[in-house]
């Protein structure tokens, strides 16, 4: 240990002669280490913030989706044939094992009017479980009822942002809005969720029973999709596949056709979203890492550089005494604390960076602990590897030959 201590010594001593050249040797490691940190730290920000978002859909949650197909040639994509209906719904409601909550889904893009105010928004239909399936508490009134749905009640539930362009900071509570001349009576008001993982604005929304919107606005018999919630997380791979065969059978679907419906889970749906999100994290932090390499380029440079400025000094150890191994510890010493020295200050660095990012441009962002153990280590092996071919070449050299040297 002793020995250690005065190697560190000797090495620190030989460092601060040359001050800018040790600063402008370790800026290379400073520069990578606060690249790679601040760009994963941005990645992973973003996959976050996104499977939150996703998390906001609810617990457990499996959409049931209308399917697509052609007609005249022409595709009509996702969710654009009538492929689902009521009865598909209470169907799966009903006869699939482990569904808690299950809500039916019409939706369009309406004007809603209050007294001489109005603002277009998407107004969709669903059920009296749709606030429990979505874990969507209320900020004021109630939601509407399982009788409002037997009965088509002209009832509401307004969003955040429809609320505040119709009503400012009033209560909407008991008010009436018209959406296609069909009076509305708003009895709740919900909290606010923010913005989607694709920048929708969740809060614009108007809620209304769906066999209101499906009689009263839309004139429609079939439905856009289901959502149900499974009891827990185990229990999703099961109700997906029974979901599945059980459309399969009501729809009369041969073997080996396709479905005319799409079976999503939050899971695929979170893999989907953040597997962009983890790419572009490892490319980022690939490219931010190349940096560091450069710096252990720079370290390897300036110690060969010492070596050769130092050769009578180290003639003059060998000559007195010093092994070869205590010239290889005492350069390789150096080289590791040029890295380790810089590792550290990139990583302050590299989350200072991230921070300054996120207050500057709103930008979510997460500083893992692997990130940054991973760059300080990966810093300490940089020095240890560029360190290690001066050290041995100094170690190497021949007393006699060195203390000639000039």
């Amino acid at each position: 240990m002793k020995r250690l201590l005065s190697i560190l010594r000797i090495a620190l001593r030989a460092l601060r002669r040359n001050v800018l050249r040790t600063f402008l040797t370790m800026l290379g490691i400073i520069i990578g280490v606060a690249a790679v940190i601040g760009m994963v730290s941005i990645g992973t920000g973003a996959r976050v913030q996104v499977e939150q978002q996703i998390a906001a859909l609810g617990q457990n949650v499996i959409m049931v989706m209308a399917g697509n197909m052609t007609r005249g040639g022409v595709f009509t994509g996702m969710s654009g044939a009538p492929t689902l209906t009521l009865e598909d719904a209470y169907a799966l409601r009903n006869e699939v094992d482990g569904v808690v909550y299950m809500s039916p889904e019409v939706r369009g893009s309406e004007q809603v009017v209050a007294g001489n105010l109005n603002w277009n928004t998407t107004v969709t239909g669903v059920s009296e479980e749709f606030l429990d399936l979505r874990t969507w508490p209320l900020a004021e009134g109630e939601s509407f009822t399982e009788q409002d749905i037997r009965t088509a009640a002209r009832s509401a539930v307004l969003g955040q942002t429809v609320a505040r362009k119709l009503f400012e900071d009033a209560s909407p509570i008991g008010a009436i809005i018209r959406i296609k001349g069909v009076p509305f009576t708003i009895v709740g008001l919900l909290t606010a969720k923010g913005s989607n993982m694709m920048g929708m604005d969740q809060d614009d929304v108007v809620l209304v029973p769906y066999s209101t919107a499906m009689r009263r606005l839309f004139g429609q018999n079939f439905l856009r999709s289901v959502i149900l919630s499974a009891g827990d997380a185990a229990q999703i791979t099961n109700v997906t596949a029974q979901a599945s065969e059980l459309l399969r059978q009501r729809h009369r679907i041969q073997p080996g056709r396709d479905d005319d419906f799409m079976v999503r889970t939050q899971q695929e749906i979170t893999e989907f979203a953040t597997s962009t999100a983890k790419v572009m994290t490892g490319l980022l932090g690939a490219i931010a890492g190349v940096s560091l390499l450069v710096g252990g380029i720079g370290i390897m440079n300036i110690m060969l550089v010492s070596v050769t400025e130092r050769t009578r000094e180290i003639g003059i150890r060998l000559a007195v005494g010093a092994r070869r191994r205590d010239i290889l510890r005492q350069f390789l010493t150096e080289a590791v604390v040029l890295s380790v020295a810089g590792g550290l200050i990139g990583i302050g660095a590299g989350i200072g960076v991230s921070a300054a990012l996120a207050a500057q441009f709103n930008w979510p962002t997460l500083t893992p602990a692997y990130a940054v153990v991973g760059a300080f280590l990966f810093s300490a092996a940089v020095g240890v590897f560029f360190g290690y071919y001066p050290a041995r070449k100094a170690a190497q050299l021949d007393p006699i030959e060195a203390l000639r040297y000039e």
